[in-house]
């Protein structure tokens, strides 16, 4: 049985949700990826941000992003998993809420994300298949 452990991308960045838009891009950039998860001043996990959250949110509406907090362009609702979680389970999850990126924790502390590219990479052709027509392919 492989795990989230075993395919999720180990050292997940956090960002503070009094963190500006601009901090958020910045870690991005520096970290070279996509998503953050968001996190309120004592550790807990609160959400988490997108590149295209900030573009959507933040720069295409005209905001100051400089001005934003990360806190309040996130939705609040996001989907976590256990590290030992089957692989099985976990594409299930990301393909029912249609999510692109999965946050694995243990307890109350952030171990990883899981993204498509996580899975591309190591689960079986024909549940990433159904995992595509499950994210991409509703309407």
């Amino acid at each position: 049985m492989t795990t989230a452990r075993e395919i999720m991308t180990p050292q997940a960045y956090t960002v503070s949700d009094s963190a500006s838009l601009v901090e958020a891009a910045t870690l991005m950039r520096d970290h070279g990826v996509g998503a953050l998860p968001v996190v309120s001043s004592d550790g807990a996990l609160t959400g988490i941000i997108t590149d295209r959250d900030i573009v959507v949110s933040g720069v295409a509406a005209s905001h100051d992003v400089g001005a934003v907090a990360v806190g309040t362009v996130t939705q609040g609702i996001v989907s976590t998993v256990s590290p030992d979680e089957d692989v099985d389970r976990v594409v299930r999850v990301m393909g029912d809420q249609q999510i692109k990126r999965l946050v694995v924790v243990e307890g109350h502390e952030i171990l990883g994300m899981i993204s498509e590219s996580d899975l591309a990479r190591t689960v079986e052709e024909d549940k990433i298949v159904d995992f595509v027509k499950q994210v991409y392919g509703r309407s």
